[in-house]
C-alpha cells in the first residue's frame, strides 16, 4: 500500500512524501506522487502514531480487573485517537489482585488480540509514599520489596517495562538498581524526596519521573524539591499530563522549555472512565470517583484529582494552542521519546524505512482521520480495520 500527503513528518519537519508500506513494516519512502498512491491525504499531516505509557484504563475498564475482554475492548478502541502502542498501567492494590492484572495482560499478549500493540505493563505502585499517594489506596501503600516485585515480573512472563516509585522508601536502593539492571525503566513518583533526594536515586538508576507536578513535593525558590528535580535534571525523563488541568498549560510551556524536545513525555493517566460521560461515577483502587464536565476525575470524598479521561490527540492540540510548546516538541512527547524510554525507539516512534508502520492522520483541528497500526488502517469509530 502506498499512502501520501504534502504534509508528512519526516526528520523534524513537514516534507510532501509518498509512504510505502509492506505488512506490517515502512518499506520506503519516496517523493510525493513518485507512483500511485492508494491513499491520498492531500494536506493532512501524517505522523507517527502516537504511545501511551502510562494508561489505567477505557470504557469502564481498568487495568486491575484483570479480564481479557476487556483489555481486548480497550486496545480495538483506542486507534480512535491515534495511538499504537501503550503500556497498561496498574493502581495500587494487594499482591494478589496485582498478580491477576499483570497475569491477564501477559496472557492476552500470549494469546494474541487486534489493535494497539501493548508494549509493555507500567506498574504505578505499590511502593510509593503515603503523604504523595493521591488516589492510590492507602492500605496497600507499601515500602519497596524486592522479592515481592520478582514475583510480579514473574507472574508478567517478563513484561513489567515501567515501575513508578517513591525511591526513597527502598532500602538501599534495592529494586531501583535491581530493575535499571534488567532494562525496567524506574520512574520516581507519588513521591516526597527533596531536590537531593531525587538526585541520589538518579544516581541509583532512576531515569524518569512520573506526571511531574502531580503527586510530589513542589516548587519552592528556595527549597527546589522534587519539582524543581524534575525540571533542573538534563538527562531525565518527565511524565506530564497534558490536558491542561493537571497543570496549567504556562506550566506545560516551562516544563517543555526546562526538559527540550527530547525528554517531556505526554501521558493520559487516563482512568476506566475515559470514553463515559460526565457525572459517571467508577471505583478506582477501591475508591469512588466522579467525572467533571471538563473531563477530570476527582475522588468523592475530598475532591482531589484522581486522574484523567485525555485523549492523545487532544493533548497534543493543547500543547501546541494553549500552551505555546512547539510542535516537535509536543510531538516527539507522544512518540520517539516514549519510545526511546521504553528502548524501542529503533522500530517506532518515527517514519522511518524499516520501522513498524504505525501512523496517524490528523486533520486541521487535531482530530484523527486514520491510524495505521502496524500497517492496518482502523476505521475510526468503529474500532474496526
Amino acid at each position: 500500500m502506498i499512502i501520501q500527503s504534502r504534509n508528512v513528518w519526516i526528520q523534524s519537519h513537514f516534507v510532501p512524501a509518498q509512504l510505502e508500506l509492506n505488512g506490517s513494516k515502512i518499506r520506503d519512502i519516496l517523493p510525493y506522487e513518485t507512483g500511485t498512491a492508494d491513499l491520498d491525504y492531500g494536506d493532512l499531516r501524517i505522523v507517527p502514531g502516537f504511545i501511551d505509557i502510562h494508561t489505567h484504563g477505557y470504557a469502564g475498564w481498568d487495568t486491575n480487573d484483570a479480564t481479557p475482554e476487556g483489555l481486548r475492548k480497550w486496545m480495538n478502541e483506542i486507534p480512535s485517537e491515534g495511538v499504537t502502542g501503550i503500556c497498561p498501567t496498574t493502581i495500587t492494590q494487594s499482591y494478589e489482585v496485582l498478580a491477576a492484572a499483570v497475569r491477564n495482560v501477559a496472557g492476552t499478549v500470549r494469546k494474541g488480540y487486534e489493535g494497539a500493540e501493548i508494549l509493555g505493563i507500567h506498574l504505578e505502585g505499590p511502593y510509593l509514599d503515603q503523604k504523595y499517594k493521591g488516589a492510590q489506596p492507602q492500605q496497600h501503600v507499601r515500602p519497596a520489596d524486592l522479592q515481592e516485585f520478582q514475583c510480579l515480573q514473574e507472574e508478567a512472563e517478563g513484561l513489567i517495562r515501567i515501575i513508578t516509585m517513591a525511591c526513597e522508601h527502598d532500602p538501599d536502593y534495592k529494586l531501583t538498581e535491581y530493575c535499571a539492571s534488567h532494562g525496567i525503566l524506574v520512574s520516581q513518583g507519588h513521591s516526597s524526596a527533596a531536590y537531593e533526594q531525587a538526585l541520589e536515586a538518579c544516581a541509583h538508576g532512576a531515569r524518569s519521573m512520573t506526571h511531574v507536578f502531580n503527586g510530589m513535593r513542589g516548587l519552592h525558590h528556595r527549597e527546589p524539591g522534587f519539582a524543581g528535580a524534575a525540571l533542573r535534571m538534563r538527562d531525565t525523563y518527565g511524565e506530564i499530563i497534558c490536558d491542561g488541568i493537571h497543570v496549567h498549560p504556562a506550566v506545560l510551556n516551562l516544563f517543555f522549555h526546562a526538559k527540550g524536545r527530547n525528554l517531556g513525555i505526554m501521558v493520559s493517566d487516563s482512568l476506566m472512565a475515559k470514553g463515559c460521560p460526565a457525572g459517571s461515577h467508577h471505583l478506582f483502587g477501591g475508591n469512588e470517583i466522579e467525572i467533571y464536565p471538563d473531563g477530570s476525575a476527582h475522588l468523592c470524598t475530598t475532591g482531589g484529582l484522581a486522574g484523567s479521561t485525555l485523549k492523545i490527540n487532544r493533548g497534543l492540540q493543547i500543547l501546541c494552542e494553549q500552551a505555546g510548546v512547539p510542535f516537535e516538541s509536543a510531538l516527539n512527547a507522544c512518540t520517539i521519546n516514549p519510545a526511546r524510554a521504553l528502548g524501542i525507539d529503533d522500530r517506532k516512534g518515527m517514519l522511518c524505512t524499516g520501522y513498524d508502520a504505525d501512523i496517524t492522520v490528523l486533520g486541521s483541528n487535531y482530530d484523527v482521520v486514520q491510524t495505521f497500526v502496524r500497517g492496518r488502517a482502523w476505521m475510526i469509530g468503529t474500532g474496526k480495520r
